[in-house]
């Protein structure tokens, strides 16, 4: 779904580069460091976009054919990955690297192992998100896109899965399964915190190297009340499921994964500010990392119709397919079982 602009709603638009504004990064940025961006005074409005519009879908301009090259491409990966790492008869790459761990903490703990799966896979997740703006410039962005999904998506599938098996293990540190409408509270929570999927995660052609990745400035719609939608979102879902769980193996990796999310926020506006340099920190200075700061700052305006930027294809999609990942748990975890995790 995808709204026209109006003069009333001019800031809807599609994503376009923001090299026309500012894309060195290598000026003096200081002035704008410690605060609010003068927005006026540089001759832009607080309710134009100084970047991209965040969930921008339009089928009218969906091409067939990369559709289908995408399914074709992420079917293979998928499979491939599958096969190498999971599927009896293969290389049992997976079995390798959870033994390997194993092997490296010198212990079978869950809680042990949990935390050093999921240090391993922040190292290497974050690590090559650091090294792309560098190693695009040598492979390419869509060379450098295969390489980061062939080593994040396994180790990613790993994690999750030796998670589903053994977060019930380990020592049971609390346990408050006899609260009324405690499990409620916690779906509504685990909801939302899907619903906080950063804007980069619905270019779909993207993600599949498809169409050339690009490292986005995005600023309308959830970006509006977070700069880190996908970190505040984790840590969301770390409570719910730590509250829930309440035993040492899940809490070791709630640890891990809020420790990982942080240090993504430092991570990020650090890549973005090289990569649009004061186009971000224009961007930054509107809007902030604690939900709805910037508003209450009166920083960020949110535009009368604002509600207009969550009526898109991709968050549909969201709603949906968070839904019917509550609904098939059951199977998700027999699925997970048979791995033998």
């Amino acid at each position: 779904m995808a709204f026209s602009p109006t003069s009333k709603n001019s800031f809807l638009r599609k994503p376009t580069s923001t090299s026309n504004i500012s894309t060195n990064a290598d000026q003096n940025l200081s002035v704008y460091s410690n605060r609010p961006i003068n927005l006026q005074a540089m001759d832009v409005k607080d309710t134009e976009l100084i970047g991209e519009d965040s969930a921008y879908f339009d089928f009218k301009e969906q091409n067939g054919i990369k559709w289908i090259k995408f399914s074709v491409a992420t079917g293979t990966v998928l499979a491939a990955t599958s096969y190498v790492w999971f599927i009896p008869g293969g290389p049992l790459l997976g079995d390798l690297f959870l033994s390997t761990i194993q092997t490296t903490i010198g212990t079978t703990a869950s809680d042990v192992t949990i935390l050093a799966m999921l240090t391993f896979f922040a190292i290497s997740h974050s690590g090559l998100a650091g090294l792309r703006l560098y190693a695009e410039e040598f492979v390419g962005a869509r060379a450098w896109r295969v390489l980061f999904a062939l080593v994040s998506l396994p180790l990613a599938l790993s994690c999750i899965s030796y998670f589903v098996n053994h977060c019930h293990e380990g020592v049971q540190l609390w346990d408050l399964t006899s609260v009324p409408g405690l499990h409620t509270v916690c779906f509504i929570i685990d909801f939302i915190s899907f619903l906080l999927l950063y804007p980069s995660t619905f270019n779909l052609l993207e993600i599949a190297a498809i169409e050339k990745p690009q490292l986005h400035l995005w600023e309308s719609g959830i970006i509006r009340i977070t700069r880190h939608p996908q970190a505040i979102g984790q840590v969301m879902w770390c409570v719910a499921h730590g509250t829930v769980l309440g035993t040492s193996t899940a809490l070791s990796a709630c640890i891990i994964l809020v420790l990982h999310h942080l240090f993504s926020i430092w991570h990020g506006d650090r890549r973005l500010q090289d990569k649009h340099g004061e186009s971000f920190e224009m961007v930054k200075g509107r809007t902030s990392i604690v939900p709805f700061q910037a508003i209450l700052e009166g920083r960020q305006k949110l535009p009368d119709n604002y509600y207009e930027e969550f009526l898109r294809g991709p968050y549909a999609l969201v709603v949906v397919g968070t839904l019917a990942a509550y609904f098939a748990h059951p199977w998700m975890m027999a699925g997970a079982a048979l791995l033998k995790w």
